[in-house]
């Protein structure tokens, strides 16, 4: 058949051209915005992102998403079950990850959880950060600095307003999001925090990436 019409049949029927699919898992790209000049640092460690997802936690038994949404579904989003803060620090070069979930994203938090990650990049290898990229978040701002400091680590933020700059942890978000949080029904939320740990273990070490050519971020390292 002639490609044009193939391209008809395919648009009847709403379904999606390959340009918007991501060719590692089939699954839809979100359209966003994206930086005038894309980019890749030449070594694990010169430069990492840092970002935190804020989830609704689930209660026990089962969310909506178990259950169903009803008419009757009328839900106290003020006093319901409350978030839980995913803090994820990503490598630039390789896409290592690490992620936890914590309580909140204040200051104190959001200083603590880089030196576990840190930690954790040692263990695979990555034993000097350069710089660090956050957004202009106040957390951020002041919060990094004693450690940003203490381990030689150049702070850098993104462009106010502009989120799609952190081009690194932005897209593992949506793919913890798709790929972990929601991609199977969790009956409590502390059934899904058990399978970030998991999860994330799979994505640095399985997981196929695209930028990666079809490699896990493991196999920078």
């Amino acid at each position: 058949m002639p490609a044009w019409t193939v391209s008809r049949i395919l648009a009847r029927h709403h379904m999606p051209h390959l340009a918007v699919l991501d060719p590692m898992t089939g699954e839809r790209l979100r359209a966003s915005k994206t930086t005038a000049v894309r980019y890749e640092r030449d070594r694990p460690g010169e430069l990492v992102h840092m970002d935190v997802k804020k989830l609704g936690r689930i209660p026990d038994g089962g969310g909506w998403r178990a259950h169903g949404r009803g008419p009757g579904d009328n839900r106290d989003r003020k006093h319901g079950t409350g978030y839980d803060y995913v803090h994820s620090l990503v490598d630039d070069h390789s896409r290592l990850a690490y992620s936890e979930i914590l309580p909140d994203e204040k200051g104190t938090t959001c200083a603590a959880f880089p030196t576990r990650a840190i930690a954790y990049f040692a263990t695979h290898g990555i034993t000097t950060i350069e710089r660090l990229m956050t957004d202009n978040a106040w957390a951020y701002r002041w919060s990094l600095r004693d450690l940003c400091a203490a381990h030689g680590i150049r702070q850098k933020f993104i462009k106010p307003h502009c989120p799609w700059q952190n081009g690194k942890v932005e897209p593992l978000n949506r793919t913890l999001t798709t790929e972990w949080a929601y991609r199977q029904i969790f009956i409590s939320n502390a059934e899904r925090a058990a399978a970030l740990a998991p999860w994330i273990e799979y994505y640095n070490t399985r997981r196929r990436h695209h930028a990666l050519g079809g490699l896990p971020p493991t196999s920078r390292l």
